[in-house]
């Protein structure tokens, strides 16, 4: 039986990886190089990787790469953009990183509508620290710092929604969806948009995906894929803002692929 084969993008000779086993970041990656494959821009990309388990992650793919201080992702990949327009710049980080100590810059990044793909893996914990707390953490999770059950009275306590939140700054033309790890092509799919949406519009999109981490987590592979399920029920898996304006396509890409990719208004 042959194997299938693997994105052209994943550098083979860092496999296998350092995420932990069970990990969903293989899966993201595994998502993001396809996207990248299909799109044709591996050479065109640069990916910053926040301090984290993300940072696992800074020789995973054949794409330039380096990592950032924990929660400086978002304006590092801004700065980069800046200073090189004609890149993709790739931001990738965990629920911690981007909605904790990293969320004033996301924020402003996508009220100045900055043209970045920024793509958050939410697992529900600080995996890399041991598994505390998190803004994503769900009503009555055990964490490390919350052994008896995160308590979500008052409602202000309740789980941090990203995408939603983003929604109400965020320009016209920007892209948010959340996915999930689940089925690997939507995933896939998502992220092609999120990216030729920046490509097209020269603006800010926004890819949350629903992960797993059953070291943190401590469960076995059926508690881990339950848990998933109660965060995808948590967390709608959805494209939250469709752009509504359309630039010309950025010269740089096919345009046959970007109209294949176009989003259908709803």
């Amino acid at each position: 039986m042959t194997s299938p084969p693997f994105p052209k993008l994943w550098n083979e000779q860092r496999k296998p990886h350092l995420f932990c086993p069970g990990c969903g970041h293989p899966i993201v990656l595994k998502g993001l190089a396809l996207a990248l494959e299909k799109l044709d821009l591996g050479k065109k990309t640069v990916v910053g990787f926040d301090i984290g388990c993300a940072l696992l992650a800074w020789d995973f793919l054949k794409v330039d790469s380096f990592q950032t201080h924990h929660g400086r992702t978002v304006p590092t990949m801004v700065g980069l953009k800046m200073a090189r327009p004609e890149i993709l710049a790739i931001a990738y980080e965990g629920d911690g990183g981007a909605y904790a100590i990293g969320l004033q810059s996301l924020v402003m990044a996508a009220w100045r509508n900055d043209p970045i793909v920024t793509i958050v893996v939410n697992n529900s914990v600080y995996a890399m620290t041991g598994g505390q707390m998190a803004p994503t953490t769900l009503c009555g999770e055990v964490t490390d710092s919350t052994p008896s059950g995160k308590e979500c009275e008052p409602q202000e306590k309740r789980a941090f929604f990203g995408p939603e939140f983003l929604s109400a700054v965020c320009a016209q033309n920007a892209y948010l969806a959340r996915t999930s790890i689940r089925h690997l092509g939507p995933l896939q799919q998502i992220l092609e948009k999120a990216i030729t949406n920046t490509l097209r519009n020269n603006a800010f999109s926004f890819v949350e995906v629903i992960s797993v981490c059953p070291t943190n987590w401590k469960t076995d592979a059926a508690g881990t894929l339950q848990m998933l399920e109660k965060m995808e029920q948590t967390f709608p898996i959805k494209e939250i803002k469709l752009p509504q304006t359309h630039k010309t396509p950025n010269p740089q890409v096919n345009p046959k692929t970007l109209s294949s990719l176009t989003t259908k208004q709803k």
